[in-house]
């Protein structure tokens, strides 16, 4: 068996292979969320979330939806040397994102049952 039948035999093979997982694991929503800023805005999406007084003023006085907070925690950069990730019960996080109306920066108090945004700010 010559290199083009051994490279034909390997390629039906390859395509098959991948022809079989794509059906297994099309319709799954798996993620690969291995990296501390990942994980971190993972924890903190699949909590409730709890608006203190001080972020509802700020989205009001800025014309801005707390559905903001939803696309910061998609996408956001945790500031870890900001944060304190040792208090307990509540560990304490710095989030900032760029978006349209500019870099905003939230403050979120992450406890076991829920996550509480406790301020918003823009950042220059």
């Amino acid at each position: 068996m010559n290199f083009i039948q051994r490279l034909g035999f390997f390629s039906v093979g390859l395509i098959m292979g991948i022809g079989i997982l794509m059906f297994f694991l099309g319709g799954k929503k798996a993620s690969c969320d291995y990296s501390p800023n990942a994980r971190t805005l993972k924890n903190i999406r699949n909590k409730d979330r709890v608006f203190s007084e001080n972020a509802l003023n700020f989205f009001s006085s800025n014309s801005l939806d707390t559905a903001v907070v939803t696309t910061i925690l998609k996408s956001g950069n945790v500031d870890f040397s900001k944060s304190d990730t040792k208090k307990e019960p509540c560990k304490i996080y710095f989030i900032s994102e760029e978006l349209e109306s500019g870099e905003l920066e939230i403050e979120i108090e992450n406890c076991r049952d829920k996550a509480v945004i406790k301020s918003v700010q823009k950042v220059n």
